[in-house]
């Protein structure tokens, strides 16, 4: 087989300018090394990888949705709403039949709100047109909404068997260290399908995702432990420079209004009455591009003129997209532009059914309220 080694030589010359046929270049890889490489990544799986939810099914509909949560989001982010999601739509037929609203109320804090969209119409066109059974192939897949090529090798490749190689962000550092140099989309995707483990093609894509995620990580690589050393062209030595930071930083202030809650002042109490407790709510613009039609705690960039001391409760750190927030949240306080007239009164039995900001559910579950 022409194979990945092969392919790395080659393109380290063309990249230097050096001849095809320098001498001293071997450029017939043995088929040994291939096979070696994947039995030494896959070994390393089966005895080094992270016990996660999603590895223990090859049911399309959660490895899907887990594929769809991972996006731009850390596996620690995702367990618990992994869980809740899956308990509250068990199938693809009752996240289909569930209101917009309530797939965004259980997709609430993990950010990127889109996905959360597209996964509920790719639900229904699933049930609609094709039974509510998942296509077979990458092919079929990539016809579905929110479903581009790396989700939908991983679906084909870990639910169906079909040896399609997957690329993400892990995978691209790891083929780019081996390689010793910086590798165009194209060639990235023909090495991980080159090295990928026909046999065992959803645990080999998982291995090497696995490695980039835990041992080959930015920056400070685990080298000595990483199981594919031996192939390996830069082996963690190539040059690291720090990125500046691109995050803007801003002031936030929150108002945390609420009603009916018992013991008046303390929020983390607890006391009669909290059941029927109320937290007011100030709902996005539909068309907004950010969080659009989701209910967050009233907001403003500018302080309230007057601020009384009993007012403040806590800062909190929040990032959004590019923008670090400082936020701090005040207790029953109008802000610039924002009344305390304006928004809905909402009993908090009903906030988990509510799709709320990340923010907001930071500071709720703070105050112990969620």
């Amino acid at each position: 087989m022409g194979g990945i080694l092969t392919t790395y030589v080659e393109a380290r010359l063309a990249a230097s300018g050096t001849s095809l046929s320098a001498p001293g270049v071997d450029l017939t890889a043995s088929a040994k090394d291939f096979v070696r490489f994947r039995q030494a990544l896959l070994r390393w799986y089966d005895l080094k990888r992270r016990d996660l939810p999603w590895r223990k099914t090859r049911e399309p509909y959660r490895i899907w949705l887990s594929e769809i949560m991972l996006q731009q989001t850390r596996v620690a982010a995702v367990l618990d709403h992994y869980r809740i999601f899956l308990e509250r739509f068990p199938n693809i037929q009752a996240l289909a039949a569930a209101s917009e609203d309530a797939v965004l109320a259980a997709w609430s804090g993990l950010g990127y709100y889109r996905r959360a969209r597209l996964l509920h119409q790719c639900a229904k066109e699933l049930v609609q047109h094709h039974a509510g059974r998942f296509p077979q192939t990458a092919e079929g897949l990539l016809n579905l909404p929110g479903i581009g090529r790396y989700t939908a090798a991983a679906i084909a490749s870990i639910a169906f068997s079909q040896p399609v190689a997957v690329v993400d962000g892990n995978v691209e550092r790891v083929l780019e260290r081996l390689a010793g140099i910086n590798l165009t989309a194209p060639l990235t995707w023909q090495h991980a399908q080159a090295l990928l483990a026909s046999s065992r093609p959803g645990d080999s894509n998982q291995a090497m995702m696995e490695l980039g995620a835990t041992l080959c990580v930015p920056g400070e690589p685990r080298c000595p432990v990483c199981p594919v050393r031996k192939w390996c062209a830069t082996q963690g030595e190539e040059p690291r420079t720090k990125q500046p930071s691109r995050q803007e930083k801003r002031q936030m202030w929150c108002s945390l209004d609420q009603r009916g809650f018992g013991i008046s002042g303390n929020i983390k109490e607890k006391g009669k009455g909290w059941g029927h407790g109320k937290i007011r709510l100030v709902q996005r613009p539909k068309r907004a591009s950010l969080m659009g039609g989701m209910w967050e705690l009233p907001q403003s960039s500018d302080p309230p003129l007057r601020l009384k001391d009993a007012a403040r409760w806590r800062t909190f750190r929040h990032s959004v997209t590019v923008t670090d927030y400082t936020v701090h949240v005040l207790r029953n306080t109008a802000l610039p532009g924002i009344p305390l007239a304006k928004g809905k009164w909402i009993a908090i039995d009903r906030i988990p059914h509510t799709p709320i900001t990340g923010l907001t559910r930071k500071i709720l579950k703070a105050g112990g309220i969620i």
